[in-house]
């Protein structure tokens, strides 16, 4: 093949070109700091850089913004339910000095003045908040735990519940006890006669103050029907009787020579939420499996500031006829948890919220709403009592009459004194047991928190070894490309000289 001075001059361009080339990529890496500006410049680089950063981008989303965000939420659901522990566990112990039959009437009034301080803080921090969003009220996170102020509002409420919620509690007739004074002892006819004590059987529901215009019923599961939803049977429609009535509820149940006594009744008594049982009434429903449930239907207007609101609890229709968890009426509505779940990691998801019922029980507050209760009935026999011992052998009082109402009161004294060490002695046990329920749920969120700590640590180790990989994969060698750029510098200069001597020669030179 002929050579020709063009041949020549041709590859010596494109060699020198080539030179420059060269020498502008290794100058844009230099000042850059980066191997390549665009993919063509290393095609295997560029798409292990796109994956380091993505990956990259990933563990600092996580390690940065979302298990900060998770870690936060745990520490105050933690703080709050540590709080609701130390109350209770304070309240354990008011149940615990209760249970001694030593007591005088000044600590029975330090034990009720402590329990109603701990009875006003046991669900205030349900309606923690974080960031906006209610912690303890599952997927409903703009709506607080419980009413923020007195209010009238209509709910339609079923209760499920199993037949381990029968209870048996001593019920002591008052009768006129707690009036008796100077001003009633001749004239009322009660006497130690009419003073009795007697086993009352019970559902105790979730709330007071009900309305008394609907009837309760009580329904017992049968099975399901073709869409899972669970079937029942109703076993009896409740009699509202009222305490104010003149009509002893608790009697009608429990005392066979009480006027009105039916032993298959169902008595709802409205201002205090139970559901009186007849001795029937209670064999048949005690003697459903342990696993049977047990529905009532009931609605409540009036509503104190404090109460917990039945949209977490139950499936219920408020008044706009807005329906809430009718899930629960289904086969496996009740273990479907609303769940908050953060991703935390790869294919991880961590659960930073704890619903209401594994804390905020309504029995915590109905056990000691009714020691209150027991407890000024307590004072306020007390305290007829001490009048009455004060008008013996005091001559302007008929002293056989003071006598006859001083017996009865001091029957009723002791069949009630009796009756509240019983119920502190078994409020031992119930309250213990909602301890142990939130110190479960404690638990519970302390194990997610060392978890989370452990992921923490791991996504800063990744996001540390994504940080040096993607830094070796796209940073260059500095004084790697000094060393080039010199060279590169070297062999454009020398090309440059060697050209400009070759293009002198031509063949003209020998003719």
């Amino acid at each position: 093949m002929r050579i020709t001075n063009k041949i020549m001059q041709n590859n010596t361009l494109y060699n020198i070109n080539n030179n420059k080339v060269m020498q502008d990529e290794l100058y844009t890496q230099m000042t850059t700091g980066q191997k390549v500006t665009k993919p063509s410049d290393d095609p295997v680089v560029a798409i292990r850089s796109l994956r380091l950063r993505s990956n990259l981008n990933q563990v600092s989303q996580y390690y940065g913004k979302n298990v900060p965000d998770a870690e936060n939420w745990l520490e105050l659901t933690e703080s709050s339910v540590s709080t609701t522990v130390d109350v209770i566990t304070e309240m354990v112990g008011y149940f615990q000095k209760g249970s001694k039959s030593s007591l005088t009437t000044s600590d029975r009034n330090a034990i009720l003045e402590g329990l109603r301080q701990g009875r006003a803080e046991v669900y205030a921090t349900g309606d923690a908040d974080y960031a906006g969003r209610t912690i303890f009220t599952g997927y409903r996170t703009d709506m607080k735990l419980s009413f923020q102020a007195d209010m009238k509002e209509s709910y339609s409420i079923n209760e499920q519940l199993s037949p381990a919620a029968l209870d048996t509690f001593t019920y002591v007739n008052l009768e006129d006890v707690k009036e008796l004074g100077a001003g009633t002892y001749d004239t009322s006819a009660t006497t130690s006669q009419d003073i009795g004590s007697f086993q009352v059987r019970r559902l105790r529901l979730a709330y007071d103050k009900l309305d008394e215009g609907v009837a309760p019923t009580i329904n017992v599961a049968t099975g399901y029907d073709a869409d899972g939803n669970i079937e029942y049977s109703t076993v009896g429609t409740a009699t509202a009787v009222s305490l104010n009535g003149t009509t002893d509820p608790y009697r009608m149940v429990s005392d066979p020579t009480y006027a009105g006594y039916d032993e298959n009744a169902f008595i709802f008594v409205p201002e205090t939420g139970e559901i009186l049982l007849g001795e029937k009434a209670f064999e048949s429903l005690n003697a459903l499996s342990a696993d049977s449930e047990i529905m009532i239907n009931y609605t409540k207007t009036e509503w104190n500031k404090g109460d917990l609101r039945p949209e977490h609890y139950f499936a219920c229709t408020d008044e706009e006829g807005i329906e809430y968890n009718s899930e629960y009426l289904t086969k496996d509505g009740k273990t479907e948890k609303q769940s908050i779940k953060y991703d935390v990691g790869f294919n991880q998801k961590l659960e930073v919220n704890t619903t209401a019922d594994e804390v905020y029980i309504h029995g915590v507050g109905r056990t000691v709403d009714e020691m209150i209760r027991l407890l000024e009935n307590m004072q306020e026999v007390d305290k007829t009592v001490a009048e009455l011992e004060k008008m013996v052998g005091d001559s302007s009082y008929d002293q056989d009459a003071v006598n006859t109402k001083l017996e009865a009161a001091k029957k009723a004294q002791t069949y009630l004194s009796d009756t509240l060490e019983k119920r502190f002695e078994h409020g031992i046990t119930e309250m213990q047991g909602y301890l142990d329920t939130a110190n479960l749920a404690l638990t519970t969120i302390g194990n997610r928190g060392m978890r989370l700590d452990l992921i923490s640590n791991r996504l800063s180790a990744q996001e540390a070894s994504f940080t040096s990989l993607s830094s070796k994969n796209d940073e260059a060698d500095i004084a790697e490309l000094a060393v080039k750029l010199s060279s590169a510098g070297l062999t454009y200069d020398a090309s440059l000289a060697a050209t400009g001597k070759l293009l002198k020669t031509t063949l003209l030179n020998y003719l």
